[in-house]
């Protein structure tokens, strides 16, 4: 691969074909998909409403999120107070994705919370100072945790 192929994909100047990608992503070790993600983790929210569910024989299937890649993931069933305090960023990458069982929940990042109802869906960074609370008296959310093994990287 030509050295002026790799800086410019380096600086973000670059458009890359698709086999310049694979043997990026074949030198790095990873797929392809892990040089096609957006960076940064945006909020991203599904209502009960608006929800889509798929028949798979005799199960009845909502897809919550998917992510790409490989790292840790925790999975509990949280119970929520209404206390105000704003949760300390965890470490980089780290997103969390929370289905509401029951109650109200604040939840996503500080400078941007939402309110979300029983059977709604966020999915928000958790490496920024954020809420994740009841609106009122308690709540209980199913809570994912995804950390990546591999450090990200900025695009600067």
């Amino acid at each position: 691969m030509a050295k002026q192929t790799i800086a410019n994909l380096e600086s973000g100047t670059g458009n890359p074909t698709v086999e310049t990608l694979i043997a990026v992503a074949r030198a790095l070790g990873v797929g392809v998909t892990w040089l096609l993600t957006e960076w940064g983790s945006p909020v991203s929210i599904q209502r009960s409403a608006d929800a889509t569910w798929e028949q798979i024989g005799t199960v009845r299937l909502r897809s919550l999120d998917r992510i790409h890649g490989s790292g840790q993931v925790d999975t509990a069933v949280v119970e929520l107070d209404c206390s105000r305090e704003v949760r300390a960023a965890l470490s980089p990458g780290t997103l969390l994705h929370a289905y509401v069982l029951s109650g109200a929940v604040l939840a996503g990042p500080a400078d941007d919370a939402h309110l979300l109802e029983e059977r709604d869906f966020i999915r928000f960074p958790g490496d920024v100072p954020h809420a994740l609370r009841a609106s009122a008296g308690t709540a209980v959310v199913h809570l994912v945790t995804t950390v990546p093994l591999v450090r990200q990287f900025s695009p600067d």
